[in-house]
């Protein structure tokens, strides 16, 4: 039924166990896995003024730990034999969000399905913090599966 299925990453245990949801469907279904990271770098140019160090060294080390998050989680998923791909996706304009960055993933690389992490916050902390896996449900165009945090 899924033969391309996408899953965002952060390095949390929520994403983590959102992998692990992932991988398994995909061992399932014979499925591709496409793994994304988000570098948000938007709201480095609103404070560079204040930074004690140069913005390219910070944006420098967001790539490069985005880049490890993809490749221990790519190399979770070649450990169950699933075909796995990995990209760093970048915002870096204002206005665009996490959620947009990954359904415009989802959209180019033609996925069937995206499996995401939800920490299921709830109240104020919710309304605080946002949620990136709600915003994303109330506009894709692809099927969502949330997989709740811990």
């Amino acid at each position: 039924m899924y033969k391309r299925i996408l899953v965002p990453v952060d390095g949390s245990e929520t994403a983590n166990r959102a992998l692990r949801t992932a991988v398994a469907l995909a061992a399932e279904q014979s499925a591709a896995l496409h793994v994304v990271h988000v570098a948000e770098e938007t709201p480095l140019y609103v404070s560079m003024d204040t930074l004690p160090y140069p913005p390219a060294d910070l944006m420098e080390a967001l790539h490069k730990e985005g880049e490890g998050i993809l490749a221990e989680a790519v190399a979770t998923a070649r450990n169950q034999n699933i075909q796995a791909d990995a990209k760093l996706l970048v915002i870096d304009a204002p206005g665009r969000g996490i959620s947009e960055a990954i359904e415009q993933e989802a959209e180019h690389w033609d996925a069937d399905l995206i499996v995401i992490g939800t920490h299921g916050r709830r109240g104020f902390r919710r309304l605080l913090l946002g949620s990136v896996a709600e915003n994303l449900i109330r506009f894709s165009t692809k099927p969502v599966l949330l997989i709740r945090g811990a």
